[in-house]
């Protein structure tokens, strides 16, 4: 029964892994894309436009 003991936790780790994966791929794409496009591009361009903003308009 030792070699029970010894394989449950591998398998158990392979198993969450593979579900994770899953996950992660299922995730890509679908009907939020869009939706998540759409925030990354905004947070981009409020970082474009603090950096090309005029040093003396900072705080």
């Amino acid at each position: 029964m030792d070699y029970v003991a010894a394989l449950v936790p591998p398998m158990v780790m392979a198993v969450a892994f593979i579900a994770l994966i899953v996950t992660i791929v299922k995730s890509q794409g679908g009907a939020n894309k869009a939706k998540e496009d759409a925030i990354v591009d905004a947070a981009l361009a409020r970082a474009e436009a603090a950096q090309q903003a005029p040093k003396g308009a900072q705080a």
